[in-house]
């Protein structure tokens, strides 16, 4: 049997957010497929559905209409309960302002998703350890995030997302926090993890710089994808 190339599958996707006075519609009509391994950078003006193009592929919100098909599963057809732990297994998350938790230190913060997902602590450790080393911050593995420059943050981020070794890692604004220097050092990790582990990376993104670092760029606007290149 064959592999289908496609991880994801998106095809006539809408959804509108109705806060009682207005309804938005934030998405109309997303046709959008992603190959294995490819890294894509969404972009678009603020508003116009980035963020909630990802949450609504990664299983974070639901939507109206339409089908959306990760790894060859239609997100319709799991229960929450499916869709949380296929989270927790296939997939790992990248923000803008890290969500480390201040009082576990680095090692402890990428092992969470492991120990949540049933693994022994001895297991769980040992492999937070492996990937803070894939990341650069072995030596750092005892801080607290406090005591952590907003680039080594972003790692520890990083680690957490891949510590599961997932088939996708969606980024929201994964350098949005940074200075151009330690978001340059960033794309230069996200892109040799991305050849290295063949995974699959969609950025959201406002910066040019980071977007021509990816292999493909899909351009937002008003809850339409208008261009690709």
């Amino acid at each position: 049997m064959v592999q289908d190339e496609s991880i994801i599958k998106v095809k006539g996707l809408h959804k509108t957010y109705d806060t009682g006075k207005v309804k938005v519609q934030a998405l109309r009509g997303i046709d959008f497929t992603v190959k294995r391994g490819e890294m894509v950078a969404i972009m678009g003006p603020s508003g116009c559905g980035k963020t909630t193009l990802l949450n609504c592929l990664a299983g974070l919100d639901d939507f109206d209409q339409g089908e959306v098909a990760i790894e060859g599963t239609q997100l319709r057809n799991m229960s929450d309960r499916k869709r949380t732990e296929y989270r927790a297994h296939r997939m790992g998350f990248v923000f803008q302002f890290y969500n480390l938790l201040p009082v576990l230190n680095a090692m402890e913060n990428v092992e969470l998703p492991l120990l949540f997902s049933g693994v022994p602590p001895v297991k769980s450790r040992q492999r937070a350890m492996e990937v803070l080393g894939m990341v650069g911050l072995t030596e750092l593995a005892a801080r607290l995030p406090a005591e952590l420059s907003g680039g080594q943050r972003q790692r520890v981020t990083i680690a957490r997302a891949l510590v599961n070794s997932p088939a996708i890692v969606w980024g929201d604004e994964p350098t949005g926090d940074l200075d151009s220097e330690t978001a340059g050092d960033i794309m230069d990790l996200l892109c040799k993890l991305n050849k290295k582990n063949e995974q699959t990376f969609i950025l959201v993104t406002h910066s040019q710089e980071v977007a021509e670092r990816t292999h493909r760029i899909v351009t937002m606007r008003d809850g339409r994808i208008v261009g690709e290149k």
